[in-house]
């Protein structure tokens, strides 16, 4: 009984000791026992009670806004003969079917024409390749590429086309077109033109490198395939002595098409002279050609 009640006046001296204002005895007691600082929870609900994360690493800009991107011009030898003017008429075949209202005035008219096609192209036109094939004094086809990727060997968006992004993929892109001409036997292709005809310069270096003239142009007739027939009849019919005229062959069924045959047509009432690229003498800027 004895032993009982010192202990009951062990435990209640420190509660004594502090009522009487004596906290100094207490406070190593209070600290050690102070609950640990509380982490906020996550907004999070999937991770609340979860230990803050660190600050996300900072992703290294894009070289979008410092790529200069070049648009070659490409003319051709002049006929420098009144009322004769000379232009080259080239068409771009990146992919869907082949526009029949172009290819059927070409034949029909025996007018000639430089085609760039891509491997896509070639897979789902067939018959029309077999057209050209048949007609080699009409139709010179030269490489458009593979997948149809810009040939810029930075990683760019260009009309909404993200570009190749390294020189390995620029180097596949222009070979993976030739393979595939190769296999559908068209002969190897000494110009390339790639998806949007935008370039850096160190792109168009390792092009050249790789043996080919890059077909700028200096007439964009129907607008990348968009423009209304009128506009691009007009456009293509207005081409000058030397002109290089990029057109579309492979949407047929925008209005686009309608203008593009209409304006052969124009061109060849007017005593045009229409030459292949590999027909005569050229001249690029920015380097393609020389």
């Amino acid at each position: 009984m004895k032993n009982l009640v010192l202990a009951s006046a062990l435990l209640l001296a420190p509660v004594a000791t502090a009522a009487a204002g004596q906290t100094a005895t207490i406070q190593p007691v209070v600290a050690a026992t102070m609950p640990a600082p509380v982490v906020p929870l996550s907004s999070n609900p999937g991770t609340a009670n979860t230990a803050p994360k660190a600050a996300p690493r900072q992703t290294p800009p894009k070289q979008t806004s410092s790529t200069k991107l070049v648009e070659p011009h490409l003319r051709v030898a002049r006929s420098e003969i009144k009322g004769h003017a000379r232009v080259a008429l080239t068409f771009d075949a990146c992919m869907g079917k082949a526009d029949e209202r172009i290819l059927s005035v070409l034949v029909s008219e025996r007018i000639p024409a430089t085609i760039f096609v891509t491997a896509r192209w070639l897979k789902h036109n067939p018959q029309a390749l077999q057209v050209m094939l048949a007609n080699p004094d009409l139709f010179e086809l030269e490489n458009h590429g593979q997948n149809h990727i810009p040939a810029v060997d930075k990683p760019v968006s260009i009309y909404g086309i993200a570009s190749a992004g390294s020189p390995e993929a620029v180097r596949l892109e222009v070979q993976g077109g030739a393979d595939a001409m190769l296999a559908s036997g068209i002969p190897a292709p000494r110009w390339f033109r790639g998806s949007t005809a935008k370039y850096d310069l160190s792109s168009i270096a390792q092009i050249r490198a790789m043996g080919y003239r890059i077909a700028g142009y200096s007439v964009n007739g129907d607008g990348g395939s968009l423009l209304g027939a009128a506009i691009t009849e007009k456009r293509i019919s207005s081409a000058k002595d030397g002109d290089v005229v990029i057109s579309h062959i492979n949407q047929p069924t925008h209005a686009a098409g309608e203008g593009v045959a209409k304006a052969i047509l124009d061109l060849k009432a007017k005593g045009t002279e229409f030459v292949r690229l590999q027909d005569v003498e050229d001249r690029g800027d920015d380097d393609t050609t020389e």
